[in-house]
């Protein structure tokens, strides 16, 4: 996909199948300028605060290391079998000593041994263009490079497995507004 000069801005509203507005969808750009721009993350958290992930959904580039720190007062056996990494921390309190690393693109479902209601996704996507929609389903893009993207939108009641939705996506010196409808997915 070609790249040309300056950088524009995407104003997205993503809306479930009924189309009320999705909040926490994630949307990200794909080309192969995205892919060569993205950088490993930096201190990138998600810890265990009152028997939950916090953050519910984290999204990464690949190389970013993941710190888990336990902030609850009982200790968890934090996990993944996802293709995209398939890690394990067995029963800790604290921080762990080392990071875990996603280095593959994908979706990873975590979750803890010990409290089986503990669930979270770690999103792993080969660009820097990427974000969370807001309450109202609504999310700003900045300072994107000017190209052709493959606009992707995923979201975690997405069937386990499935692919995030995927439309072409020019961006260009206007700001472009674009509404996404996340079939298969509900707020």
């Amino acid at each position: 996909m070609l790249q040309s000069a300056g950088a524009g801005t995407l104003q997205l509203q993503v809306q479930d199948k009924n189309g009320k507005p999705l909040p926490d969808a994630v949307v990200f750009l794909e080309s192969a300028e995205a892919k060569a721009a993205a950088k490993p993350l930096k201190g990138v958290e998600v810890a265990q605060i009152a028997r939950q992930f916090k953050p519910a959904v984290t999204v990464v580039t690949p190389g970013t290391a993941v710190l888990f720190p336990n902030n609850d007062t009982v200790r968890h056996h934090v996990y993944s079998f996802s293709p995209a990494k398939t890690f394990e921390l067995k029963l800790y309190a604290g921080v762990p000593a080392n990071p875990v690393v996603f280095d593959k693109v994908g979706v990873a479902v975590l979750g803890c041994n010990i409290h089986d209601n503990m669930v979270a996704w770690v999103l792993v996507v080969d660009t820097p263009h990427f974000g969370h929609t807001d309450a109202q389903g609504k999310l700003t893009l900045n300072d994107v490079p000017n190209g052709s993207y493959k606009l992707r939108t995923w979201h975690a009641t997405l069937p386990t497995g499935a692919p995030a939705a995927e439309q072409a996506q020019a961006v260009g010196a206007s700001p472009a507004t674009v509404v996404v409808k996340l079939a298969g997915s509900s707020s």
